[in-house]
């Protein structure tokens, strides 16, 4: 819902554990540019381990927490719109 509210598009799609064809399977087809997966409770370890070593395996970035998430979003924005610049931590401190 983040992502679509900043003009992303998205698809939810299954986990590894709900059927098929699920976050692999599109992973391994090549569907998937970037994975947002915030994992909670045991249930969730397979399904985490299963898509992030597809992600590695296909080049897939993948984000685990809503605050990547979130700068993400800023990171692609600022992509699309050619207002972006590179500064040093130091830099981004010294202010």
């Amino acid at each position: 819902a983040a992502l679509q509210a900043h003009g992303i598009a998205t698809q939810t799609i299954f986990k590894v554990n709900e059927g098929r064809p699920n976050a692999v399977d599109y992973i391994k087809n090549g569907e998937v540019a970037l994975i947002v997966n915030t994992p909670l409770g045991k249930t969730s370890f397979f399904d985490e381990k299963a898509m992030r070593r597809a992600a590695v395996q296909h080049g897939v970035p993948c984000i685990t927490t809503l605050s990547g998430a979130e700068a993400t979003i800023e990171a692609i924005r600022a992509l699309r719109t050619g207002a972006w610049t590179v500064r040093s931590l130091q830099e981004w401190h010294a202010d």
